[in-house]
């Protein structure tokens, strides 16, 4: 089987760059190129309430939840797992990786326009409550993100590019370069 210099994938960013959208077509091109994984969207594995005090995302929660899930999927085969999701520090990034029980997690940044992010954001929720919220949220997150420290993270403009291009970008990085011995 081909080598991989990862077997993790964190596909990050602000509300609305298509972490989901782009997190699918990665695991779309991984099965299409007979590469065992799963997707994960960790936003639902976060989704309980009340929040503790301390920890208004669910963290806590999410990292547990993910730490079994991705228990499952490697004892079922899996050699990559991809997930989306928000990091807003770079410490966080050990902590996930830990739960996702990877060798080595290449961690994936989307970045997108303001403008088209606005625009996105205004076609998914219309006329909804959570709009204005997410609207809001967009630039705060942007921010954070570059703000983070993150180092050695892929860096993916979403922009003008389609999810299946950032999708078979993405997992170019996935595989060693050509000439590369990696052992597994």
């Amino acid at each position: 089987m081909r080598p991989l210099e990862f077997d993790a994938v964190w596909i990050n960013g602000s509300v609305g760059t298509g972490k989901t959208t782009t997190a699918e077509a990665v695991g779309a091109e991984l099965e299409r190129l007979g590469v065992p994984g799963a997707v994960i969207d960790v936003d639902w594995l976060r989704r309980a309430w009340p929040a503790p005090a301390g920890d208004r995302f669910n963290e806590a929660l999410a990292r547990a939840n993910i730490r079994a899930i991705a228990a499952n999927f490697r004892e079922h085969g899996a050699r990559v797992i991809v997930s989306a999701g928000v990091i807003e520090a770079a410490a966080e990034l050990g902590l996930v990786s830990d739960a996702l029980a990877a060798r080595r997690m290449l961690h994936v940044l989307l970045t997108l326009d303001p403008v088209v992010a606005a625009a996105r954001l205004q076609a998914r929720h219309g006329e909804d409550a959570g709009l204005e919220w997410h609207l809001r949220r967009h630039p705060e997150l942007a921010g954070i993100l570059d703000r983070a420290g993150f180092k050695d993270e892929v860096v993916v403009d979403t922009t003008r590019l389609s999810p299946d291009a950032a999708a078979r970008a993405i997992v170019a990085r996935v595989f060693p370069p050509t000439g590369t011995r990696i052992t597994e």
